[in-house]
């Protein structure tokens, strides 16, 4: 009886220590890479800049098209002009916005540029509060930075960046936001600009309706886009 109950104890000891050194090697391997970045996207931005290329110059200045696939060079530079605002645009387009302005004024409405050029620092400081602000509603780093993708573009990848977009909305002393989107959506295009962010073109886009940016895409192409009901994307033939 001794034997036996000896024999089992030495049994039990053996697998233990098997138990403990199997633990042990499963502790200590590493994940592979892949499998950590998904483990640790709560707290890591999700990295997005292997899907960007550069953006494309082939159709001129007025045309470069830069949306979540197609983000500007680090090298980028462009000449502003700034505005009595404070606010910046390219110079190329500014004779076209502030004939626009100029004309809306005299029709009594009262537009103002609410946002124009933007560093790439700028544009990350904005994407990082929207993301803060679904954070502080509850929602995961993940889903925060998904909503918040809705609205604001990964720097680089932004128009803001460009210095050809706008923001445009009222003085509100003078009108509103809606007198203002109104007369754009119907006449923005007579200057070169066009809606940027469709309702109707979320899909394509992969940007939330915006009805304060515009784009300065050139006369021509500003009227083709707005008669055939167009975004920039498809009057280019690619897709977001």
């Amino acid at each position: 009886m001794k034997r036996r109950r000896r024999r089992r104890r030495l049994t039990f000891t053996a697998a233990a220590a098997l138990c403990f050194l199997l633990l042990a090697a499963v502790k200590l391997s590493p994940l592979p890479a892949r499998q950590h970045a998904l483990l640790t996207a709560d707290t890591a931005p999700v990295q997005t800049e292997q899907m960007v290329q550069a953006a494309d110059t082939a159709d001129g200045w007025a045309l470069v098209l830069v949306n979540a696939q197609h983000g500007l060079p680090d090298d980028f530079s462009v000449e502003l002009t700034l505005l009595s605002n404070g606010e910046s645009v390219d110079t190329r387009m500014y004779p076209a916005l502030q004939q626009m302005f100029d004309d809306m004024r005299v029709q009594g409405v009262y537009p103002t540029v609410n946002e124009g050029f933007r560093t790439r620092e700028d544009q990350q400081a904005i994407l990082d509060d929207k993301i803060a602000a679904y954070l502080a509603q509850g929602y995961s780093y993940d889903a925060a930075r998904e909503l918040a993708l809705d609205y604001v573009a990964v720097p680089g990848t932004s128009e803001h960046e460009l210095g050809l977009a706008v923001d445009v909305t009222a003085d509100k002393t003078l009108c509103t936001n809606d007198t203002v989107y109104a007369w754009l959506a119907e006449n923005a295009y007579r200057y070169g600009f066009v809606l940027r962010y469709p309702a109707d073109k979320e899909s394509v886009t992969g940007i939330a309706y915006e009805p304060w940016h515009y784009r300065y895409v050139g006369t021509q192409a500003a009227q083709t886009i707005h008669e055939q009901g167009l975004c920039l994307e498809e009057y280019l033939g690619t897709t977001a």
